[in-house]
């Protein structure tokens, strides 16, 4: 065990150069390497293809295989559901964060679920309310959690709802940038949840994916008569990354992608 837990840290000390994300298949499409560290990664998929699945693949792998504590941002969905829907795969959320090593920072609206709030003192995530909520408080709230776990990997889910408190298209574009600036200065290697606007190859690319190093896109195709669901690394600067779609699968144990397998 001592030497598992040697290797662990090696594998994830400062001058490690990238962070793999431990999902099955997906490194190989990254050179076998990962992420590079320090990046922003722009997410983007449609409705049920998986994304929020590969945030907490990435996050618990970090966890658990590379020693990065890691935090999950929730933007529009409750962290009890999170916990309940990502134990239903194997993901025990609670115990990592019993541990310290992973933390839920709630941004989400305040909901209501069996006629009871879900809101502020329900769960133990931290949360910045919505009545007083601003990208400031919440960059300084995201800053305050990870230098108190010290983080190395955050996800953003999705940050779609995030930049619609911004009416106008200039102060989004101005936002994003900020944000992805806060995220660059912590270090951290980051995953941005957005959502696919079309399945297509040929599409509209959306502002954000231009300021990331990253872009990652989840489709679900219908072939053949069948839905199939496809992952591509669509960019990932300084890495000779696999840039066609593959096919991955949604298991009983997560996201499992086939690399070899081509697409027809």
């Amino acid at each position: 065990m001592e030497s598992d837990s040697q290797g662990k840290k090696a594998m994830s000390s400062d001058t490690a150069e990238f962070a793999p994300t431990g999902i099955p298949g997906m490194d190989e499409m990254l050179e076998g390497k990962g992420i590079p560290r320090g990046y922003n990664v722009i997410l983007a998929g449609g409705p049920g293809s998986g994304k929020t699945i590969f945030s907490i693949q990435f996050l618990s792998n970090g966890i658990t295989m590379f020693d990065e504590p890691g935090v999950y941002v929730s933007v529009d969905e409750s962290p009890i559901f999170i916990r309940d829907n990502m134990a239903k795969l194997g993901f025990d959320l609670e115990r990592l964060e019993e541990r310290g090593e992973f933390a839920i920072l709630d941004v989400s609206p305040i909901r209501y679920m069996k006629g009871k709030m879900v809101g502020e003192k329900v769960s133990t995530a931290f949360r910045v309310g919505k009545k007083d909520f601003s990208l400031l408080d919440f960059r300084r709230e995201l800053s305050s959690i990870m230098e108190g776990i010290d983080a190395r990997r955050v996800v953003i889910d999705p940050i779609t709802i995030l930049m619609l408190q911004h009416a106008d298209e200039a102060e989004r574009r101005y936002a994003m940038i900020d944000l992805m600036q806060a995220l660059a200065i912590t270090g951290s290697t980051s995953l941005i949840i957005s959502e696919l606007r079309g399945t297509a190859l040929e599409r509209e690319h959306q502002f954000e994916e231009y300021l990331a190093q990253g872009v990652i896109l989840q489709r679900t195709q219908v072939m053949r008569g069948e839905l199939i669901k496809t992952i591509q690394v669509e960019k990932m600067r300084g890495l000779d990354h696999d840039n066609q779609p593959r096919p991955y699968r949604i298991t009983s144990s997560g996201i499992e992608v086939y690399p070899s397998e081509r697409v027809l």
